[in-house]
């Protein structure tokens, strides 16, 4: 059954670029055993009625997702996100929205996501996106799927920068106040770019991981001892 967080919201992952930085591709990286694409389109399926990656099709053709060609390849994100928005428009007109993430944010929640859809189905914004410390956050946002034609007419002029192209949109931009509940560790937005960010990420996701292990150790032992006092 779907939540009312997943009503007529689609949801995107953009896995198009090169990582010429990173030297690989980081969308297949893993943490523990999952390959960090797989887990952001698990954390997508939990807020959306549908999931797709946008990238060249046969990309990711071992992990069994579904490609949405991305029209214009090597032309950056704002090519992706409006390839996004026009398959919606194509395939399920009566979907209005659209939760847009990029493959490379290890520490983005399930949390998150279903209040950022939750803020985006009752705003009048044509995207609705939140604004960190490094600026706004245009790959971790909600799109209308009518901003598709006012961003390809921006593209379509030369514009490749997302956060210019945003300027064409009526926007809604979430504060931290709005978002640092969500963020107790101060990496929700994280991202990686370099071989040296992935390594930084997945030793602060082995943290994260032994301390909730040591909590579900704690929490047990506690119900133990308690279930022998009764």
């Amino acid at each position: 059954m779907e939540s009312s967080t997943q009503a007529k919201t689609a949801g995107y992952v953009l896995a198009g670029g090169a990582s010429n930085r990173f030297g690989s591709d980081k969308a297949l990286v893993r943490f523990g055993s999952t390959p960090l694409l797989k887990r952001i389109i698990q954390l997508l399926e939990k807020c959306t009625t549908s999931v797709s990656v946008v990238a060249a099709q046969g990309k990711y053709s071992e992990l069994n997702v579904k490609i949405v060609e991305d029209r214009w390849p090597g032309e950056g994100p704002l090519g992706g996100i409006i390839t996004a928005l026009q398959h919606t428009a194509a395939t399920n007109p009566q979907c209005e929205l659209n939760l847009i993430l990029s493959c490379d944010m290890p520490f983005v929640t399930s949390e998150w996501l279903q209040s950022l859809v939750g803020r985006a189905q009752v705003s009048k914004a044509q995207v609705v996106l939140p604004y960190s410390a490094h600026g706004p956050e245009p790959l971790c946002a909600c799109y209308r799927t009518d901003a598709a034609g006012p961003l390809q007419t921006v593209f379509e002029s030369g514009v490749r920068k997302v956060t210019q192209a945003l300027k064409q949109l009526r926007a809604e931009v979430l504060d931290e106040a709005v978002w640092k509940r969500f963020d107790s560790a101060g990496r929700l937005f994280w991202n990686m770019n370099t071989p040296a960010d992935f390594v930084e990420a997945q030793r602060m996701w082995e943290l994260e991981q032994g301390a909730q292990s040591e909590g579900r150790i704690a929490s047990g032992l506690k119900s133990a001892v308690e279930d022998l006092e009764r």
